[in-house]
């Protein structure tokens, strides 16, 4: 069956060929949060591969792994429109274009992986070299142009803590390496199939394994998340400042006093607001800092997100910041970290002044901060704070001085009701299954959580409601093998998974057949 299948697939010609290599792609999108259907992936994988090694040369295979690329970047993004939608007097005609021009790019991360395999003979030497080749092109989407590693392979099985803690080991990209290998073992025949069963059933029984121990008793602070579900077409409106400031106020204080009053006398209490919650210049606005430390019981610190800026000798901004602050009750700045890793077009515009449109809000693009460090904020455990997507990055979100958790504030409200939240909650998960660390996130529509060390659910909202959450403050674990040696491990396993792919195929054309086991080449030869 799998045999007639992938031949069918490999016999296409013309527009066919292009409108079938786009469905792939489409297709393996349905694997990404929040659907995770993974088995799509034995179809998808195997059919580019199939189609890729039965159009012969590297350049078709390259046009038609840009295809596969385009279709499952385009349906696994297609939530950017409705960032666009929250300006769509200003931006309509970006509507029908934004994602499909974003799409464009990041399918050659698709393609070169495509072009590269189809000069190693067919059979586990092509999978091989395949798999190796897309996971360093993984880890290069993670850098170019200042790097967007969003949906990499690896976070389909973000769904559950117990499938992703072979990440603490080989890091999302080491995941993204062995979902390639398994999915791709269709090609091979049943055996190979079977072994990639096996493969996965390992995964399973380590992942239980990590999971089996209890967890150590949680850090003497609870944790109190407000999610204000404000819309981002309203978000920036003048005459909705104080109305929103007031919002998240009014939900802390009573929830704020609650929460202490279940918590041993000991305890104390860490509020978080998510990214620019308070819209105006708290860190740099002594009266409005007193209004928001009067939802503040003693025993509690805030940390939010805000807007800061650096002024000049006229009193005018001179550099704003997109920035976490601690407040404490008596309303003084106790801790802080501006964000490093900015949004692309969001939050400052690439080739500045040589673009003739500015999608900025605002007349000032902002600055990145300079440097990462653990957050110290009187007696709040040392954290590690993330702003928006710069949770996305795998082993770029610990600093030198090991925090004891992570916290990652965000504003989701840019996607709307859909996929995209799903997506950046399953990056979260990720880092700290990677890190060994827990964290908590505050989105402004949620979805807001908190993840232990192992990344376990400990709680959760849920998207596009106004909630408080209040969980325990898990406790940190030891540092993970990828947490000591980060992308170095991913790119040894993927560059000697290419070299075995290559040195096996080498063998192979020598001798004049192609590889042990791979009946699919020559029946596909059969029906070109």
């Amino acid at each position: 069956m799998w045999d007639r299948f992938l031949g069918h697939l490999a016999a296409r010609r013309g527009w066919r060929m292009w409108v079938t290599a786009v469905g792939l792609g489409a297709l393996a999108a349905l694997a990404l949060p929040p659907v995770h259907a993974v088995p799509v992936l034995f179809v998808a994988i195997p059919g580019l591969l199939a189609m890729c090694g039965a159009q012969g040369g590297s350049r078709r295979a390259f046009w038609i792994g840009f295809a596969w690329g385009w279709g499952f970047f385009a349906a696994g993004l297609y939530w950017i429109t409705h960032a666009i939608l929250t300006e769509v007097d200003r931006f309509w005609w970006l509507v029908p274009i934004a994602v499909p021009a974003l799409a464009l790019p990041l399918a050659v991360f698709v393609a070169l992986p495509a072009a590269v395999a189809v000069r190693v003979p067919a059979g586990w030497a092509r999978v091989l070299v395949f798999g190796g080749a897309f996971v360093l092109c993984e880890l290069l989407r993670g850098w170019v142009f200042t790097g967007f590693p969003w949906n990499l392979l690896g976070t389909v099985w973000a769904f559950e803590a117990l499938p992703v803690q072979g990440a603490a080991w080989v890091g999302v990209h080491g995941l993204s390496l062995v979902t390639v290998l398994v999915a791709a073992t269709p090609l091979l025949g049943w055996r190979a199939m079977a072994g990639g069963a096996a493969v996965l059933a390992g995964f399973a029984v380590f992942g239980a394994l990590r999971l089996w121990p209890a967890e150590p008793a949680p850090q003497p602070a609870g944790i109190l998340i407000v999610q204000g579900n404000v819309a981002q077409e309203v978000k920036w409106r003048e005459d909705q400042r104080i109305p929103i400031l007031r919002r998240y106020i009014e939900g802390t204080r009573d929830a704020a006093l609650a929460a202490l009053r279940e918590l041993p006398p000991e305890s104390n209490l860490i509020v978080i607001w998510p990214e620019t919650a308070v819209p105006f210049l708290l860190a740099d606005d002594p009266e409005v800092r007193q209004l928001v430390a009067g939802a503040l019981p003693q025993r509690a610190m805030l940390l939010t997100g805000t807007v800061r800026a650096e002024r000049g000798f006229d009193g005018r901004a001179r550099r704003v910041f997109n920035s976490l602050v601690a407040i404490d009750p008596a309303g003084e700045v106790r801790g802080l970290q501006d964000k490093m890793h900015l949004v692309p077009f969001g939050e400052y515009m690439p080739l500045s002044g040589l673009l003739p449109v500015r999608l900025v809000q605002g007349g000032m693009d902002f600055t990145p901060g300079d440097s990462r460090r653990a957050v110290r904020a009187g007696w709040v455990p040392a954290f590690g704070a993330l702003i928006c997507y710069e949770v996305i990055f795998p082993a770029a979100v610990v600093p030198a001085d090991r925090p004891a958790w992570l916290v990652n504030v965000t504003n989701d409200a840019w996607f709307g009701i859909s996929a995209g939240p799903w997506q950046h909650l399953a990056a979260a998960r990720l880092r700290s299954v990677e890190e060994g660390l827990p964290l908590a996130r505050a989105a402004q529509t949620g979805v807001s959580a908190v993840f232990d060390a192992r990344g376990r659910e400990v709680a959760r909202t849920e998207l596009g409601e106004t909630a408080v959450l209040q969980a325990p403050l898990p406790a940190p674990r030891e540092a993970t093998p990828f947490a000591r040696l980060g992308l170095v491990i991913p790119i040894t396993f993927s560059m000697g998974v290419i070299a075995l792919g290559w040195l096996s195929g080498r063998r192979a054309s020598r001798g004049g057949r192609g590889a042990v086991g791979d009946p699919l080449p020559d029946r596909l030869k059969k029906r070109e």
